[in-house]
């Protein structure tokens, strides 16, 4: 079957589900997660929000497969795989940005792959080596390589760290237009950004807190829509107070 040409897909919402996760880092005496219950299950954007430590990315890579919970189950419904993309991914600095986005780019996606190019302000370092470029700049070509790829669920782990508010802002747009059916999993320390421009915010609070994770109304705002920022403002307060 020949990919979407825009991202879209048809096929229904993938469902993320957690149950009982207990994780433990090997020599520490408490538990990162103890009894953790979680599910998503409709798609747009998701955030992962606390302050460090708490275990955002452990519970992202627990989610992905990447690593294995001490006990508790995961399990995942979805057509195509779960991706995890995360910010200072190791790039091949000797390679120019245009060589290896046309190695790694699908048949059929290449359309989507320019689009996204001159949108995430890309144009002009195609001939650039990786070494050459800003961690910001890397990190846009590297979440667009994964968006590229077949995907139910992104995990962006501060994927779009180190790049300026206008362009990130612009980059959230473009894929909540073009990927209105998949999951995208959101990890950022920015308040403002995932009440903005998440559907639900997942608030991590730690094993010794009850419930260990608070879920929060986001805005889940779009280009073509007018911001309420009454509404942000309150779902920021909200996120703050079960941070």
């Amino acid at each position: 079957m020949k990919p979407p040409d825009q991202g879209e897909t048809n096929r229904s919402a993938p469902m993320i589900a957690c149950h009982n996760i207990t994780f433990r880092y090997p020599g520490s005496e408490t538990p990162l997660f103890e009894g953790l219950d979680l599910k998503i299950d409709t798609p747009g954007f998701h955030a992962l929000f606390g302050p460090s430590g708490v275990g955002k990315t452990t519970l992202a890579k627990i989610i992905s497969g990447d690593i294995t919970a001490s006990a508790g189950q995961v399990s995942i419904e979805t057509p195509l795989p779960c991706l995890y993309t995360f910010n200072r991914e190791r790039l091949p600095g000797w390679s120019s940005v245009g060589r290896h986005l046309a190695k790694t780019t699908p048949p059929g996606r290449e359309t989507l792959r320019d689009a996204l190019v001159d949108r995430f302000g890309l144009a002009t370092l195609m001939g650039l080596r990786f070494s050459q470029l800003s961690m910001g700049q890397c990190n846009r070509v590297n979440l667009l390589r994964y968006l590229l790829q077949d995907f139910s669920i992104l995990i962006m782990d501060e994927s779009l760290a180190n790049v300026d508010e206008p362009t990130r802002q612009d980059i959230l747009y473009q894929i909540k237009a073009r990927f209105p059916e998949r999951v995208f999993l959101y990890i950022s320390h920015n308040v403002v950004e995932v009440a903005r421009f998440c559907d639900r915010i997942i608030v991590c609070r730690g094993a010794h807190q009850k419930p260990q994770v608070q879920l929060i109304p986001g805005q889940d705002h779009r280009a073509d829509r007018p911001l309420d920022k009454n509404a942000m403002e309150r779902a920021m307060l909200e996120i703050m107070n079960a941070a």
